[in-house]
Parts: C-alpha cells; structure tokens; sequence
C-alpha cells in the first residue's frame, strides 16, 4: 500500500536519489507510489527548478544543450526499499524537454512517443506540472502539450519559472493572460505558481501543491 503523507513532514527536506532512467515505456517501475511529473520546452529551466524543488544541486542534469534529457528519469525519496509495502511516498519524473532546438528527427520523435505514450498510460500520474517560461508565455509547442493532456483527461498546472528575468508587473500581466488561456482548458488545475529556482521564489508553493496533489 501506498504511505500517505503528512503535510507537516519535510518531504523535500530529506535527501531524494535518482533510481531509474526509462528510455522506452518497457522500461517503466512498476506502478505503485504516486507519480507527478515535470514537463516544458528544453531551456525552460526545468532541471535547475527540480534541483532547487528539492534542494540538492546536480540531482537532476543540468545542460546548456537542449534535449540534454532524453528519458524519463525517475526520483524518489531516499530510505526505501520499493520492495512490498515499503514504497516511497511518492516519485517525482523529470520528462524529456520538448521543442527540441538540435536533434535529429527520428530521436526527437522517439522522445516524443514515450512522452505521449507515458501521458496516456500511467495510472499512477497524478498531476504534470507544465514549465513555461516567464519572458516567453505559452508557446505553440506548449500549446500542443497541453491539447494532448486535456485530451487524455491528464491533470496538469502551469508553473512559471525564470520570472526574476522580468519586472513584477510583467509577472503579474503574464499570470492574468496565463489564467485567462487556461479558462477553458478541461484538464487545467487553477491556480499558476511563479518560481524562479535562481531566487528560490515560489518553491513552498509549489512543494505544498505537489504535497496536496499526491495525498489527494
């Protein structure tokens, strides 16, 4: 059985590990703890939010080239077994950046169907947490990613990281227009988290979300 969790535990606070990296769906844990999942365009700063998320610096890679995680890499608290009932409480999936800049074709769609493919078929996955850049807003790339989670009824929230590049009222203007896009959108979680890992702005929030989410 799944442990639950306790809101008031430091879940981030203790050390998390890397346990698997999944190049194609056969590859996948066996299903059991909750899974939330990372998701955004390559140089959205995913990497650096998952590091700063659970404050350890190199756990998730960092790269200045884009496409730099072409797997499904999987993180969980340290301290469990994963054998029986002695399951972690949860296991946070840093997914593979879409909107590639320098690839090949046929690697990019080979990213792009374990993506979908996971999206589609992991009844474990609770929430995915769509990373948008602050200077940039949603994209036509995000766009489709976000088609394709209200399509497959995948629950998801946007977090917004980066906004330390912007002015205040820019970030403000940028969540009222995030807002407004999502309106509509059925798979949409409301409520948009500002994070910059750089200024470890946003992160309880977004800690307490992902707390809330798995729990739920």
């Amino acid at each position: 059985m799944t442990q639950p969790i306790d809101q008031d535990a430091a879940l981030f606070a203790r050390p998390w590990i890397f346990i698997r990296g999944v190049p194609s769906m056969k590859f996948l844990p066996p299903e059991g703890p909750p899974e939330v999942a990372f998701a955004g365009r390559s140089n959205v700063g995913k990497s650096s939010l998952i590091n700063a998320l659970l404050t350890q610096k190199g756990l998730a890679r960092t790269s200045n080239t884009p496409g730099r995680t072409q797997e499904l890499n999987y993180f969980v608290p340290d301290g469990y077994s994963g054998q029986g009932e002695d399951l972690p409480p949860m296991a946070l999936v840093d997914m593979p950046g879409y909107g590639y800049a320098q690839a090949p074709k046929q690697q990019v769609d080979q990213w792009t169907k374990l993506v979908f493919d996971y999206l589609r078929g992991r009844a474990t996955l609770k929430r995915v947490y769509v990373l948008i850049d602050a200077r940039h807003g949603i994209k036509k790339n995000d766009e489709d990613v976000l088609n394709l989670l209200d399509k497959a009824a995948v629950s998801y929230q946007i977090v917004l990281t980066k906004t330390d590049k912007i002015k205040p009222p820019a970030v403000e203007k940028l969540l009222a227009a995030t807002a407004e896009k999502l309106r509509k959108r059925p798979a949409a979680f409301p409520g948009i988290i500002a994070t910059s890992s750089e200024k470890n702005a946003g992160l309880d929030l977004l800690r307490q979300a992902i707390q809330e989410t798995v729990a739920g």
